[in-house]
């Protein structure tokens, strides 16, 4: 699925998901490193898991981040399959 983010300096986050599992999440923008590393840690995890892990996080004075973009994706997801 692909997920147009919202208030972060990426712009799209790219998720394969099969069932339950993230199998590989990819940024478009953002800081390199760290979403890379972010990634690499949700590959191989529960969706729910990493809502529960990532929502709420905030980047700076922002009210969110790529993180908790991420996990609003992955809800979006869960609404509709």
């Amino acid at each position: 699925m692909q997920y147009k983010t919202n208030g972060t300096c990426s712009s799209m986050i790219d998720i394969e998901i099969d069932g339950d599992i993230i199998r590989s999440v990819s940024f478009t923008g953002g800081c390199n490193g760290n979403l890379k590393g972010i990634s690499s840690l949700v590959g191989g995890m529960k969706v729910d898991d990493a809502i529960s892990k990532l929502k709420g996080i905030k980047c700076g004075m922002k009210n969110t981040s790529c993180p908790d973009q991420l996990a609003t994706a992955l809800e979006a997801y869960k609404a509709t399959h």
